[in-house]
């Protein structure tokens, strides 16, 4: 006996386009006591992120975090210092048509005197952004993922 093709899924929709890519990342929040958070633009692109970057094999979510601000930002930061706020899917910010599933790691810790962060060769611009009205410099967005981040984070005492 032959079934009916189930007409939701793509493969049965002449016109459906194909599932997005998922691109699975870890990012960091971390804030100033004033309530501004960091976020960065990378070479290249028209949106502010958070500090984060895709995984390598096998690496594990914290990682990555703790990797991906190195090298965005110089910060130092240790697993053991970070939160897990949850995970969250999301558009990408810059790679059209693909999907993101990001998860979300905060830094509760004021960042101290001498942690200056600063671009690395992969990143152009930092910008300590309004966590209550995140708002990008203009000519620029705020990436997809910041929004529902912030507000989940709203209520949550940074320090």
């Amino acid at each position: 006996m032959r079934t009916r093709p189930d007409l939701n899924t793509p493969a049965a929709r002449p016109d459906a386009e194909a599932p997005a890519q998922v691109i699975r990342v870890a990012a960091v929040v971390m804030a100033r006591p004033d309530g501004r958070v960091l976020t960065v633009r990378k070479a290249g692109t028209g949106m502010f992120l958070f500090p984060g970057g895709k995984h390598h094999a096998g690496e594990q979510p914290v990682d990555t975090a703790v990797r991906e601000t190195a090298e965005e930002t110089g910060l130092r930061i240790r697993p053991d210092e970070l939160v897990h706020l949850g995970a969250w899917d999301t558009p990408a910010a810059n790679e059209p048509g693909s999907a993101l599933h990001a998860e979300v790691y905060g830094l509760w810790r004021p960042i101290a005197r001498h942690e200056v962060p600063e671009p690395t060769d992969e990143i152009v611009q930092l910008h300590w952004m309004d966590s209550a009205d995140p708002q990008a410099p203009a000519g620029y967005a705020v990436a997809p993922l910041l929004l529902p981040v912030l507000a989940a984070v709203a209520a949550t005492p940074l320090f």
